[in-house]
């Protein structure tokens, strides 16, 4: 008979030592029930819900009835850590008296986070810095030296071979010397097989309930046809705002000089690479005089490079084939994997497929390349992903500008022919409009292309001063954070320590930033997504602008002048939908917890004036919205006193900080009775000047156009994709850009 869920989640939310959450209960039954009946299932829980428990514990109960394994997908390698050494082994401890048996689970991870043994015992040919045998010999030759001396006494007693066990960890070029790729492995013909921790860590995989992996690896296997997962009717894919980039770029294949070269110095003696190598440097000379951007098509000197890459590597390829499957040793597999994707990678560009993006970018270190992405996943997600299993969608940002569509639109969910699905919103147990307060600068002239104003400096000074320290800062560009962070650290001093991105390794940075209260730190999109510090070291959140990808972003215009070709709104559904996912997850980073207080700070005015600004909103999570500038810095100045006084504990653990948690409500309630439905700007409130534009040529058109005309302009949107955008004429719009002097 089948295990009761509310029982088996009663159980599991006391084995983690948890209490029942609404949210939670009703998630798990959603879970439930798209299991039971194969439809596919979008979630979105806030933070707070605890989703990992109410995707798992259904998803244990489907895999016990149904004897088939559960996939559960993760972006990180923190949520897959918390997965699988935190959540399920409380899990199936609760489980176990009532199903009869412990539920078991296993992590499964691609071919390049496992030691290779027999690379370890010499196997393979020697990377090109020679450093196994550097390590072997002089142990001090340096520190990548010593790393492969430490990895190769760590393969005698590790049971996983997994990297993320090696604590501390080492550089990827060490790791490198000790890991091959799946095209290098020599699979079912290395003499080592029965040992392999790839192997085992897969057969193991056949025989557990959960099985949990990443997102790219996840894909690869559905591409591929489900060849190294084990076979599963159930997939849950957590994170799930970072499935299509992170799917995307797996796909992503390039072209480099460099890379011809490596491979044609691992062909030896097997093969005549002469030829290959030459056409590598002749086609990384003519890539260094194209301009940086978007291949609309390929140029015909370009072409012709390329075909004589692709040729030659053709001709390697015959010659690296083994007379018989005994000669494939390691070092031919490694070769042939190097030149395969020369050819496949050159054939792809010159191949021109329907939907591809061909640009050129600049690398520091390598100079130009050459890439080609795929301009969208969805019909291959469609296809491959949802196409014979029930999936679970879940992330604390999935409804954007109040509705799924976004989402599943990328996802490949909506359209003629996409299968059954439903998107459902739990909420979060946070009471956000009592622990937060969403503030727009309004009085800040709008951001411009020349880096930030004195007048947004000076606000971030106020803010950061007024909250003590305490400020998490989030930039749309390494050099803004950078900027900001120089000129607050020449006007703070040393009361309050600014931090930056770049200075140290993410995770060090956070952790200074979580150990004292009244340090800032500022930086860019990983900070946006990846930082997780409840109680007072974090109270404020700023945003300098809305964070719409780059004008030149190959692959966003791409996508904007593809969809308003077919008709559509190329800006709502690209650049609107980038910008309100990346403002939910950082707004997201300021409430971690049901203690913690405070105020997210946007400086870019166009949050409430723009035509886009509610979709923007609708994206947020549900804070206080105001644009009174003194109210938000005494609710900071009181949330700082307070926190002074309790200490820097963390919140959850300081039962004082209510007292902190009033102040928004309480400086709120001294100032207004009246909480405003949306983030505009009040009567009452002082605004700055502006300067008038030259007089519209048709009336009714207002500054709000003029400044919405100017970013369109700014992303790289043409007068056909600004004149659907804002509903205007055509020529109406070419009149106005000649007027404003864009473009």
């Amino acid at each position: 008979m089948p295990a009761d869920l509310d029982a088996l989640m009663h159980a599991a939310v006391g084995g983690v030592g948890g209490s029942d959450r609404p949210g939670q209960q009703q998630m798990a039954r959603a879970v439930d029930q798209a299991a039971r009946d194969g439809s596919h299932l979008l979630v979105q829980a806030g933070t707070g819900t605890g989703k990992s428990l109410a995707y798992l514990v259904p998803a244990i109960r489907h895999a016990v009835e149904t004897h088939r394994p559960a996939i559960v997908a993760t972006a990180t390698l923190a949520l897959q850590a918390q997965i699988v050494d935190r959540d399920l082994p409380r899990i199936a401890d609760a489980l176990a008296p009532i199903l009869g048996r412990r539920p078991t689970y296993g992590l499964v991870k691609g071919r390049r986070n496992y030691l290779c043994l027999h690379k370890i015992e010499g196997g393979y040919p020697e990377e090109e810095d020679s450093l196994l045998e550097v390590g072997d010999v002089d142990r001090a030759a340096g520190r990548i030296g010593e790393e492969v001396v430490r990895l190769r006494e760590w393969a005698q007693e590790t049971d996983t071979g997994e990297r993320d066990e090696l604590v501390p960890g080492v550089s990827e070029r060490a790791w490198r010397q000790v890991s091959v790729s799946a095209e290098e492995c020599l699979g079912s013909k290395c003499p080592m097989v029965q040992e392999c921790f790839v192997e085992r860590s897969r057969a193991a995989a056949k025989e557990v309930d959960v099985v949990v992996t990443n997102h790219s690896f996840m894909a690869i296997d559905s591409f591929e046809g489900r060849q190294m997962l084990p076979e599963h009717d159930l997939l849950v894919v957590d994170e799930a705002h970072e499935l299509v980039d992170r799917v995307t770029s797996t796909i992503t294949d390039e072209v480099t000089g460099g890379m011809i070269a490596t491979a044609a110095r691992r062909c030896g003696r097997m093969a005549d690479a002469s030829t290959m190598r030459e056409a590598g440097e002749l086609l990384q000379e003519l890539l260094n005089g194209v301009q940086e951007g978007r291949l609309l098509g390929i140029p015909d000197n370009l072409a012709l490079a390329l075909t004589r890459v692709r040729d030659a590597a053709r001709s390697v390829q015959s010659e690296l084939k083994p007379a018989s499957p005994a000669d494939n040793d390691a070092s031919r597999q490694v070769a042939r994997a190097a030149v395969d994707e020369i050819f496949d990678n050159c054939d792809r560009i010159l191949e021109g497929r329907e939907l591809d993006v061909v640009w050129v970018s600049q690398d520091q270190r390598r100079g130009a390349v050459l890439r080609v992405a795929p301009m969208s996943v969805a019909m291959l997600l469609r296809d491959k992903v949802f196409g014979d299993r029930t999936v679970i969608m879940t992330s604390a940002t999935l409804e954007l500008g109040g509705s799924f569509d976004s989402v599943a639109g990328t996802l490949g969910l909506r359209g003629e022919g996409g299968p059954r699905w439903t998107g459902l919103d739990v909420g979060s147990p946070f009471d956000y409009p009592r622990q937060a307060i969403a503030y727009v600068a309004s009085q800040l002239p709008p951001p411009g292309r020349d880096g930030m104003s004195p007048a947004a400096m000076d606000e971030i000074e106020t803010l950061v001063r007024s909250a003590g320290g305490r400020t998490l800062g989030l930039f749309s560009s390494t050099r803004a954070a950078r900027a900001a962070a120089e000129e607050m650290r020449t006007r703070l001093g040393d009361d309050i320590p600014v931090l930056c991105q770049g200075d140290d390794q993410i995770r060090t940075l956070v952790a200074q930033f979580a150990a004292d209260p009244r340090t800032c730190l500022f930086g860019t999109m990983t900070l946006w997504q990846g930082v997780d510090v409840p109680g007072p070291s974090c109270q404020l959140v700023i945003i300098d602008r809305i964070p719409f990808p780059r004008p030149d972003d190959p692959l966003a215009s791409a996508r904007s002048q593809e969809i308003a070709r077919r008709g559509g709104n190329g800006f709502m559904s690209v650049s609107a939908t980038h910008a309100a996912l990346r403002l939910a997850q950082g707004a997201g980073r300021l409430v971690r917890s049901s203690a913690d207080r405070g105020v997210v700070a946007f400086l870019d005015t166009r949050m409430i004036t723009a035509r886009y600004a509610g979709f923007l909103q609708k994206s947020l999570p549900p804070f206080w919205p105001t644009t009174d500038r003194a109210l938000v810095l005494k609710a900071l100045r009181r949330l700082d006193e307070t926190a002074n006084d309790t200490g820097a504990q963390p919140a959850a653990e300081t039962p004082a900080v209510t007292t902190a948690a009033d102040a928004v409500q309480e400086v709120a309630a001294d100032e207004t009775h009246d909480v405003p439905d949306e983030l505009t700007p009040q009567p009452d409130r002082a605004q700055q000047p502006v300067t008038p534009d030259p007089a519209p040529s048709v009336p009714g058109w207002t500054a709000e156009d003029d400044e919405e005309l100017r970013d369109g302009a700014d992303l790289g949107l043409g007068p056909e994709e600004l004149a659907e955008h804002l509903d205007r004429p055509l020529e109406e719009v070419r009149n106005r850009l000649v007027q404003l002097q864009i473009g």
